[in-house]
């Protein structure tokens, strides 16, 4: 489900760009360090957006290194990295730990409860390092499943519970002056993620009869502008929220990924939808 909220490459500057990959490229090795290197598949856009917020926010220093990676053995990648960073890797552990044991409870998939021991005492370290968020993350699939098991199809209700639980990611502390915003941020940006998802895998999930809350309405004459207008509207309330914050540093990376980026699988979504037309045509 993570994945949603990346840049848009095309409508990026080239330093821009560059400051967007040392960001990733610094939780990437931010994981390393605290988790080990196998724990690095835990790296997620979503998580790397959340560490540039919370950096131009709080005008966080940023230590920068030049480093080597397996993808990248010859060539040196500038990093950069700073309790935001760290923060962001802490939550990239503990969300996949917790998405590979929904996957093997499940599916009983033995990859995904061969990864989750691989990043075990990772997960303990975050887990007992931020209780709350870790609450969050165990109450929101909890209740997930009791969702789909009633086959409730009810689109506010389902996404709510994703974007309660990127509040609580969101919300680096609570008593912060600007806690109630990051709040918003993460909720409606939950939201979308959720409903993103579910809408890129509508057509399948009507096949293989897994649940999905667009299932009821994706038979209608009018479904794609119906889809569309609800994930403009919770993307709308997301960056009127990242409007209220005080950010300057990289708001044109962030207004990049806003605005742009987090419609780049919607449109390949389209474009493939555009080639099976012609192919069945």
């Amino acid at each position: 489900m993570l994945g949603y909220i990346t840049i848009n490459r095309d409508d990026l500057k080239v330093k821009d760009l560059d400051v967007y990959q040392s960001f990733y490229c610094g939780i990437c090795h931010d994981i390393k360090a605290r988790s080990g290197q196998l724990a690095r598949f835990t790296l997620s856009y979503d998580m790397t957006f959340l560490a540039m917020v919370l950096t131009g926010l709080y005008d966080e220093k940023l230590k920068r290194q030049k480093r080597r990676c397996m993808l990248h053995p010859l060539v040196k990648k500038t990093c950069v990295s700073n309790k935001y960073t760290e923060y962001a890797a802490d939550m990239c552990v503990i969300l996949t730990y917790h998405n590979l044991m929904d996957d093997w409870h499940d599916e009983k998939k033995r990859k995904s409860v061969f990864y989750a021991d691989v990043i075990r005492k990772s997960y303990k370290k975050a887990a007992s390092k931020y209780p709350r968020q870790t609450k969050a993350v165990i109450k929101y699939i909890r209740k997930l499943h009791k969702v789909e098991k009633s086959k409730d199809y009810n689109i506010d209700l389902a996404s709510g519970l994703t974007g309660e639980m990127f509040k609580e990611i969101f919300t680096y502390n609570e008593d912060d002056i600007w806690s109630r915003d990051l709040s918003a941020l993460g909720f409606y940006l939950g939201k979308f993620i959720y409903l993103m998802d579910a809408y890129d895998d509508v057509y399948e999930d009507r096949k293989t009869g897994n649940y999905n809350p667009f299932i009821k309405e994706a038979g209608r004459e009018d479904f794609e502008q119906y889809a569309k207008s609800i994930l403009i509207m919770m993307i709308s309330e997301a960056s009127r929220a990242f409007e209220r914050l005080p950010v300057v540093d990289f708001v044109d990376i962030l207004r990049n990924i806003l605005y742009s980026g987090v419609w780049s699988k919607y449109w390949l979504h389209q474009n493939r939808k555009e080639r099976r037309k012609k192919t069945e045509g």
